[in-house]
């Protein structure tokens, strides 16, 4: 017998009917250019600042032990490192370009470890990288202004994201001035999975949707679960909506304290399941908010679980790597920069000089000592623009990424 689950009831998104009259943009047949043009409903968001849940019994407990759980990787973290350890900071970093990054996959925006580290050296060729370090500057810009979750705040994150995404420049930090959709042609909105709102409904949905976010009498992950599918349903922005809408549950999740230290993996949660995550989204908007908390909890769930497997394997790295510098001596600048190569696993004289403030001279010696102990090691083989990488440090990060990628 199959026991249905009790559903946590939200008022339903209303629709709004227009025409389109597609144009021609030069990739579609005459045909389908007719069949672009006609009637669509876009959606009109629900009022959601006074939203009262009332959660199934099994459903509050589902999302306290999430938070728990959350909560728990938060101390397991801090405490594996030590409160005082100079690598609490650079894993911090760590963990919140490993977020970025499964939160760009999610939108099929992939890129490697290594070409990662390389862009933000300005070295990478990689278009996919510069978006995902772009997407590392919004969720770095979500945490400065956990404190203020208001439209200002989301705007900021989403001038980070786009400001250095090419050709979206102009649209960087303000609110769209036209129709999106997700889904269907490029070219018309008709039998789009989703409409977005008219765009002079944005902002006041925006201002419900802040009043919602600073309220203090919810469950933080109902709260965080629903901010979010309020968000994508609203799709404030032309580009960029999906990683800025993640972004902001990590602003709630640290501006209520559940993770204050360091960035837990939700979205490489998410994306294990992305199918049931863009279901859960589309629930919501017909009146059922119990499938994306139900979605939330889970992946807080894989988060505390992988993101503790993924500190003790980078710390193991790190352990290793001291190992192997046992034979230097304390003062060695060498021991400056290990802590450093768990946040930026690939590194290169400019870096020691402009992070570490070193000089040129100590820079190099720091890196000779570390190729020769076997810490790092040179792969570009050029007497110029050289780069040195921690094999290790990168292999977890892929590995990690590649468990993700297969569910």
């Amino acid at each position: 017998m199959v026991t249905l689950s009790e559903p946590l009831a939200i008022a339903p998104v209303g629709r709004d009917e227009h025409y389109w009259v597609a144009e021609d943009n030069g990739l579609v047949s005459r045909g389908q250019l007719a069949a672009a043009s006609g009637e669509y409903e876009s959606t009109i968001p629900t009022r959601i600042a006074e939203y009262a849940p009332h959660l199934p019994a099994d459903l509050g407990a589902d999302i306290e032990e999430a938070a728990a759980a959350l909560a728990g990787f938060d101390a397991y973290a801090r405490g594996r490192l030590g409160a005082d350890n100079p690598t609490l900071g650079p894993m911090s970093s760590i963990l919140l370009r490993t977020e970025s990054t499964s939160s760009s996959q999610i939108e099929n925006l992939t890129v490697g470890a290594r070409q990662l580290a390389l862009a933000e050296l300005d070295q990478s060729n990689s278009d996919n990288a510069r978006v995902v370090v772009a997407n590392v500057r919004a969720m770095e810009a979500a945490l400065a202004l956990a404190d203020r979750l208001d439209e200002d705040a989301m705007l900021a994150m989403h001038a980070e994201l786009l400001s250095r995404q090419r050709g979206w420049e102009d649209h960087a930090g303000k609110y769209r001035s036209g129709l999106v959709w997700v889904g269907s042609t490029s070219v018309s909105p008709r039998g789009a999975q989703h409409v977005a709102p008219q765009a002079e409904l944005v902002s006041g949905a925006m201002a419900d949707l802040v009043r919602f976010m600073h309220r203090d009498d919810l469950p933080v992950l109902v709260q965080a679960a629903v901010a979010h599918a309020q968000f994508e349903t609203i799709h404030p922005f032309s580009d960029g909506n999906g990683r800025t809408g993640r972004a902001v549950v990590h602003a709630i999740l640290k501006a209520k304290g559940v993770v204050t230290h360091t960035t837990a993996p939700v979205s490489a949660g998410l994306l294990i399941q992305t199918e049931e995550y863009f279901d859960a989204l589309g629930a919501f908007r017909q009146g059922d908010a119990r499938p994306i908390v139900e979605r939330f909890a889970a992946a807080c769930r894989f988060a505390a679980a992988s993101g503790s497997a993924l500190v003790d394997e980078l710390a193991n790295q790190v352990d290793v790597s001291r190992q192997d510098l046992a034979g230097l001596r304390r003062q060695a600048s060498a021991w400056r920069v290990l802590p450093c190569l768990v946040a930026q696993p690939v590194v290169n004289a400019r870096f020691l000089v402009d992070r570490l403030d070193m000089n040129d001279t100590t820079a190099q010696r720091a890196l000779s000592q570390l190729t020769e102990a076997g810490v790092l090691e040179e792969r570009t083989g050029l007497r110029r623009n050289r780069v040195w990488q921690h094999a290790g440090i990168l292999r977890v990060l892929d590995a990690y990424a590649q468990r993700l990628s297969r569910g």
